[in-house]
């Protein structure tokens, strides 16, 4: 589970920010739940300690919110990780 505290939906920003650099290892987990086909609902109870049956819609807010921006990372924002980061 995660011992971080998150947001329903993580900052959108147009480079890698403080919020990305925190939970770096959760868009890892969920890009490579997303590989190999987990459910949702399993992937957001474990990562984020959201029960989906008592949140089904912040559940999925966030479960998609977090992917939406993971994959962000593996398509731009990784290019920022060698900058310095945003204050």
């Amino acid at each position: 589970m995660n011992e971080l505290p998150f947001q329903d939906q993580p900052p959108q920003t147009d480079r890698v920010n403080a919020y990305d650099e925190k939970h770096l290892a959760i868009y890892v987990r969920l890009l490579m739940a997303g590989e190999e086909g987990a459910d949702w609902r399993e992937v957001v109870e474990v990562l984020f300690g959201l029960d989906p049956a008592r949140e089904p819609d912040r559940a999925k807010v966030v479960h998609d919110s977090h992917l939406a921006r993971a994959r962000w990372m593996t398509d731009a924002g990784y290019q920022h990780l060698l900058e310095p980061p945003m204050q």
